[in-house]
C-alpha cells in the first residue's frame, strides 16, 4: 500500500501523512457514484452541471495563490509555474462550461434509411489515475469534460501530492457538485484494479508511466472497459539552419527546464542541423549555466527541486548509465549535496543508438543534443523512438516546418514554439505515449455513448 505523504522536496521535510481510505469507504464512494449516474444529475439537463464548472472556475481564481503555494510546497514546482497551472485549470473549467452543450448536441447523419442523428450520453462511472507533475491540471483535464457529460469519477492521485488531491475534491464539492461527481480516493494500485473490474465502472483514464498505463489497460481490456492513456514522451525539439537561433535557444531552455524537466511533453531530444549546431550548443550551455537553483517559493529561483528523492535518484542512475555507455557529459551531471532533491541542469552529447539513453525518457533537467545533416535525418531520428507524444520544429520557412510536422510521428507538433497546452486544443499521443485525447471537443467525446437514432418509414 502506498503511503500518501506530503513531503517538501526542497527540504525533505514531512509536512503531513494522510491515511489510506478503507475498503468500506471505497465501496461507499463507488455506490454513491453509481447512484449519481442513474440520477437526473447525470442523465438530465446539462445546465446544472455547467453551472458547477462556472462556479469552480471562480473558486479557483479566488484561491489561486493558496493553491499555487500548496503545489509548490508539495512537489517542488516554481511558484510562478504553479500559478500558471492554477490559471489554466480555471480556463479549462470555463471552456467546458461555455462549450460542452454545443459539443454534446445531436449530430445529423444524412442517409437513405430515414432521419438519423447521433446523440451523446454519459457512459457511467469512471476511474482516473493521475500523476504528480501537474497535480491540479491533470485532474481538471478529466473532471471538466466528464462532469459536463455526466460521468461520475473516482480519482486515485499520486501518493506524493495528497494535499492537492484533497483540496481539489473540496473545491469541486464547494462549487456545488453533488457527492459522487468527483471522489478522491487514497488507495493502492490493487484497489484500482478491483474498481476497474467492478460492473458499475465503465472506463478508466490514466496519465502516468508506461508501466502503470500497461497495467490499467490490461485490466480494463480484461473486463472490456474503455480507456484513455497519456503516458511518457521523448519529445524532439528540431533546430533547422534557417531558424531564429536566439529564439530557439530561449524556448528550448524553457522547454527542457520548466517544472524541473518533469513534463511529458518537455523537449528532451534536441535535434540540431550541423551548420548551426556549435552556436546553438554554446548559447544553450550559457543559458544552463545561468540557471539559479533554489527554493521554489523564492521568486528569484529559476530551477526548483525534483519532486522526490526517488525521482532524483532515478535521474542520477540514468545519467551515470548514459555516460558509462559512451555519452559525453557536456555540462552538469550531478545531484546537489545537502537537503532537498535538486539536480544540476545537464547536457549530454554523442549519444549513439546502442546507448540506453537513446530510447529512455529522462524525467528531469537533462537535455540530449543530436546533430543531423538535413531534414530527412531529423525526421528519421525524431521517429526512431518508442514514444510519440509531442514535438517542436524551429525554422524560418513555415512551409518547410509544415512539411516536417506532417512527417513526425507524434500526436502534437508545434512550429516555432515549444510544446504547449490549451483547453481548446486536443492533447495526446501515439505509440507508447498512449491513445485517446483530452481537452477540446475530442476530450469530451472519449467517454460518451455516441448513440445512433434512426427514424424510418416517413
Amino acid at each position: 500500500m502506498s503511503t500518501y505523504q506530503s513531503v517538501n522536496p526542497a527540504t525533505n521535510e514531512v509536512i503531513k501523512t494522510w491515511p489510506a481510505h478503507s475498503d468500506e469507504y471505497v465501496e461507499d464512494a463507488l455506490a454513491t457514484a453509481a447512484q449519481l449516474y442513474q440520477s437526473t444529475w447525470s442523465k438530465g439537463d446539462i445546465q446544472p452541471r455547467i453551472q458547477v464548472l462556472h462556479k469552480l472556475a471562480e473558486l479557483i481564481d479566488s484561491r489561486a495563490e493558496e493553491l499555487a503555494k500548496i503545489a509548490s510546497l508539495e512537489m517542488g514546482k516554481l511558484l510562478k509555474q504553479s500559478r500558471g497551472e492554477v490559471q489554466i485549470c480555471a480556463q479549462i473549467a470555463r471552456y467546458y462550461a461555455e462549450h460542452a452543450e454545443k459539443f454534446l448536441q445531436p449530430v445529423p447523419y444524412p442517409t437513405d434509411l430515414g432521419e438519423a442523428w447521433v446523440e451523446h450520453h454519459p457512459l457511467g462511472v469512471l476511474v482516473a489515475v493521475e500523476p504528480w507533475n501537474f497535480p491540479y491540471y491533470q485532474l481538471m483535464r478529466v473532471l471538466a469534460p466528464n462532469l459536463a457529460a455526466g460521468n461520475p469519477v473516482l480519482a486515485k492521485h499520486a501518493a506524493i501530492v495528497p494535499h492537492c488531491a484533497n483540496i481539489f475534491e473540496q473545491l469541486v464539492l464547494e462549487a456545488g457538485a453533488p457527492k459522487g461527481a468527483w471522489t478522491n480516493l487514497f488507495i493502492s494500485s490493487e484497489k484500482v484494479a478491483e474498481l476497474i473490474a467492478d460492473d458499475r465502472v465503465q472506463g478508466a483514464a490514466l496519465t502516468g508511466s508506461e508501466r502503470a498505463g500497461s497495467a490499467v489497460a490490461q485490466q480494463a481490456g480484461k473486463y472490456l472497459k474503455k480507456t484513455t492513456l497519456e503516458l511518457g514522451g521523448n519529445d524532439v525539439f528540431v533546430v533547422l539552419d534557417d531558424c531564429d537561433l536566439e529564439q530557439a535557444v530561449k524556448q528550448g531552455v524553457q522547454a527542457r527546464l520548466s517544472n524541473a524537466g518533469q513534463v511529458c511533453t518537455a523537449a528532451k531530444r534536441f535535434i540540431v542541423q550541423r551548420s548551426v549546431a556549435d552556436r546553438f550548443l554554446e548559447k544553450f550551455t550559457e543559458a544552463f549555466k545561468a540557471v539559479k537553483i533554489g527554493d521554489p517559493l523564492d521568486e528569484n529561483s529559476t530551477l526548483g527541486p525534483l519532486s522526490s528523492a526517488s525521482a532524483r535518484d532515478t535521474l542520477v542512475k540514468q545519467v551515470e548509465e548514459a555516460i558509462a555507455k559512451g555519452a559525453t557529459l557536456h555540462y552538469g551531471g550531478e545531484a546537489l549535496s545537502g537537503p532537498g532533491c535538486f539536480y544540476q541542469p545537464t547536457i549530454l552529447t554523442n549519444i549513439t543508438r546502442d546507448n540506453p539513453a537513446y530510447f529512455t525518457e529522462f524525467f528531469g533537467p537533462v537535455a540530449q543534443i543530436y546533430v543531423v545533416e538535413n531534414d530527412d535525418e531529423a525526421v528519421q531520428l525524431a521517429n526512431d523512438s518508442h514514444y510519440g507524444l509531442g514535438g517542436a520544429v524551429f525554422t524560418g520557412d513555415i512551409a518547410r516546418g509544415k512539411r516536417m510536422a506532417a512527417r513526425i510521428e507524434t500526436g502534437m507538433v508545434f512550429i516555432n514554439s515549444a510544446s504547449d497546452t490549451a483547453a481548446e486544443l486536443p492533447f495526446g499521443g501515439v505509440k507508447r505515449s498512449g491513445y485517446g485525447r483530452e481537452l477540446s471537443d475530442l476530450g469530451i467525446k472519449e467517454f460518451v455513448n455516441q448513440k445512433l437514432v434512426v427514424v424510418s418509414g416517413q
